[in-house]
Formats: structure tokens, sequence, C-alpha cells
């Protein structure tokens, strides 16, 4: 039996511990505003083999790691990374994004589609997983992360990026039925994949659900918020002390809903003010958030400042410290890099 004060801090966080400071990491920390990554990325041009390659994409995984020193290490993959496995295949074209052709539009097309096996069609992801575990050993939280049905099954339909959501919203109001089976086998699979992560060393899983902030509210009820609850109770049923979280790009609309999901953690973006979210969430619910990343290309006074006031208003207990989205590209690594020595620094500096 694992003491609770051998386990990764930001791990004991996650799992209801009150800790001094608020641990740290960054959504999207490896990637293009770090020149090592460049330099591997003009090398391994294709991002399948960079996220697939399991040599690779331990080392991006890692990048950031050796650099900061971050409370969290998430493996470096892709939302769509576990499509090919239920016979939906991908790819992604640098500037321009995930191409998905044919695009997912009937009934026949959902009907074809075979439940996940992640070991035959993800056996690089057992290798990542296991490797990053052995390499940050119990210094930081390995973590893992899924897409969630509805962004899911939006990238499958629309068939790419889409700015308006029209073609999946068209299912959505006229075709509900060929939705609602399409949106239902994904939120198996996504549970077998979050089980397979964690069963290969993934300590938290993040659901990203980063298209359900394009819902009405009562259209997240319908089509998105099922089926993250079905995620959720398929893991905790094989899984259930697993801290899940789930983020939404755009939430401040449905950012109660979100807490009904049944996740531990409810990942908040820089649209809503920190002490709101914990007000409208409840104390009991534990949040992770929420800074602006385009602070990060301000003067280091001012990142602090931010970072100060982000953690008071999210209070004692109960808080991941993170960006509100993704570090944007062109960041400056010195500003994350002080990014991270200040909210590490955090508890002395209030």
């Amino acid at each position: 039996m694992t003491e609770a004060n051998d386990l990764p801090y930001l791990l004991r966080v996650a799992r209801g511990e009150v800790v001094k400071r608020p641990p740290v990491w960054m959504m999207r920390q490896a990637g293009r505003y770090m020149k090592v990554y460049r330099d591997l990325r003009d090398k391994y041009p294709s991002f399948r083999e960079r996220s697939e390659n399991p040599d690779l994409a331990i080392e991006i995984s890692l990048q950031p790691w050796r650099a900061f020193q971050p409370d969290g290490v998430i493996m470096f993959s892709d939302i769509l990374t576990p499509l090919p496995g239920i016979g939906i295949p991908f790819d992604i074209v640098e500037s321009k994004g995930p191409i998905i052709d044919p695009p997912i539009r009937t009934q026949a097309q959902v009907d074809q589609l075979h439940p996940l096996d992640p070991e035959s069609s993800l056996p690089f992801i057992k290798t990542i997983l296991g490797t990053l575990r052995q390499e940050v050993g119990n210094q930081s939280t390995v973590l893992g992360f899924v897409g969630a049905p509805w962004t899911l099954a939006a990238y499958a339909i629309e068939g790419k990026s889409s700015k308006d959501y029209k073609v999946i919203k068209q299912m959505a109001f006229s075709e509900p039925a060929i939705l609602h089976s399409f949106l239902d086998k994904i939120a198996e699979a996504i549970a077998v994949y979050v089980r397979y992560q964690i069963d290969c060393g993934a300590q938290l899983v993040q659901l990203f659900d980063s298209w359900a902030g394009q819902l009405s509210p009562q259209d997240y009820d319908t089509f998105a918020l099922p089926y993250q609850q079905k995620v959720v109770k398929l893991v905790k049923e094989t899984h259930p002390d697993t801290p899940l979280i789930l983020y939404i790009s755009g939430s401040a609309g449905i950012l109660e809903r979100m807490g009904k999901s049944g996740v531990d953690i409810v990942s908040v973006d820089w649209t809503v003010d920190m002490a709101d979210a914990r007000q409208r969430l409840g104390q009991a619910m534990k949040v992770q958030g929420n800074m602006d990343p385009g602070v990060l290309f301000g003067s280091q006074d001012f990142i602090k400042e931010r970072i100060l006031d982000t953690v008071r208003k999210a209070g004692q207990g109960g808080h991941i410290f993170n960006l509100g989205h993704g570090v944007l590209v062109g960041t400056p690594e010195d500003n994350v890099r002080f990014f991270f020595e200040t909210a590490k620094q955090v508890d002395q500096l209030l």
C-alpha cells in the first residue's frame, strides 16, 4: 500500500489532500514554443510520427520536465489518436490541422465502427506512459488525456476543424438518432482508452471536450454531458481512485453543468474569474486553472501579479494551478520558466 506522502505532489492534491501551495503544470507545455521541440519537429515533420513513435513522444513529453520541473508531466499525444482503432482514419496536416476523410455522415458508417482494442491498435501508449513513470518517479505526476465524445464526434463529422460546427449541429438537430448512436460508441471506446492509459501508468487523466463550449446549455445537456457522464461512470467502475479532470474551452455558460459530469476536477478557462468559478462549482469541487496564456507575453512583474491573484482567488486547497488554455506559440521560454519558478514559491509570496 502506497503511503499518501509517497505520492507525487499533484496527485495528492487531486485526491483531496490540502498542501502548502497548489501544484502547477501547463496545458500544451510540450510543444511549439520550445526551441528543442521545433528542432525535433524539423527533423520529424509528421505529427503522427512524433506522437506515435514512443522514443519521440517520450522525448517531447520530457522536454518541459527537464527545463522547468512542472508538477505534472503530460503524455505528448493527440485527442484523435484512438480513432483509427475504431475504424476512423485521420491525418494531421501541419498548419491545417486534422483531416478525416471520409467524414462520418450516415448511420451505415456508424454501424461499421468496431470496439476499441488498445492493446492491438495503440501499443505505443504502454511504452510511452510506462517510460514516463520510470523517468519522473515520484517527483512528478504522469497525466494521460483523451478527447471527450462530443468533441471527437465533431471532428469526425465535420472532417476537419470548424468555426461554426454547422455539419454536426445539422445532424444534431435533424438526425439526432444517428448522432446519439455515434456518441454512445465513442463514449464506450474512450472509457476503454482511459482505463488502458491508467493501466499503462497514467496517474491522472484529463478529458478535453474542447468544442462543447460551442453548444447552448440546453444542447450541452443533450449531446455532451450524458456522454461525459458515461465515460466517467465506466472508468470509475474499474479505477475509482484515479482522478479525472474535465476541460472545456469557452465554458463560462456551462460551468455548473461541467461539475455534474462526475469528474473530480473542473479545469476553468480564463473567461471566468476563479473566485466566481469556485463559488459556482461549490467548495467540494476541485478546480484547475486559470491564468490567461496571453499573460505570459507580459512583463515578469505582471506575470507574478496574475499568478498571485489567481491563487488567492482559488483559496486554500483543491486547486491545481494552470493556464486557462494551452500555452501559446511564440511564448518566451524565459517567461514560462518564470511562471513555474514563481508558482512553486507562491506560498512564500502571498
